[in-house]
């Protein structure tokens, strides 16, 4: 954790600002629920139990900031909430989620499986991407296999 954090430190340092003890107790959040795709709310009630002083505009202006410097990701499963993910160190792209309509369980995709595609839109549609994010919706293998369960009872 602390090899990240020291080399989101240089990033932020790089755009000119500083790692302030309160994104640095919101990063240190992110990094500890790394993969519960936490919203803002979320983040705000896990740092303030470590940083009872801080506001919510501060956690929302931190989670901007690291949005904007591409060290997160701001992303919503069609449920209305924007949620934050972090970037994997050195990817080159977003990576991708599959959401359970059922459960709700978001289930991550690191394999960038949209290679071929970027391609072909690059040249059928002259569209210079510079990023993409993929999600699938549908039903988690644990669900399917529940209801599998179920129907053979």
């Amino acid at each position: 954790m602390e090899k990240r954090i020291q080399h989101i430190k240089e990033a932020l340092h790089d755009a000119r600002y500083k790692l302030t003890p309160q994104r640095e107790v919101t990063l240190r959040v992110l990094l500890e629920n790394e993969s519960d795709h936490l919203s803002a709310e979320d983040v705000f009630m896990k740092v303030k139990d470590k940083y009872p002083e801080i506001g919510l505009a501060t956690v929302y202006r931190t989670l901007e900031l690291l949005n904007e410097l591409k060290i997160l990701d701001k992303i919503n499963f069609g449920d209305g909430v924007s949620r934050y993910d972090l970037r994997k160190e050195g990817a080159e792209h977003f990576h991708h989620h599959l959401v359970c309509i059922n459960c709700g369980s978001v289930e991550e995709i690191e394999e960038d499986l949209l290679g071929d595609v970027e391609k072909i839109v690059e040249s059928d549609f002259q569209f210079k991407i510079t990023d993409h994010r993929l999600t699938f919706h549908g039903i988690c293998r644990t669900c399917t296999s529940n209801v599998e369960n179920t129907d053979n009872d």
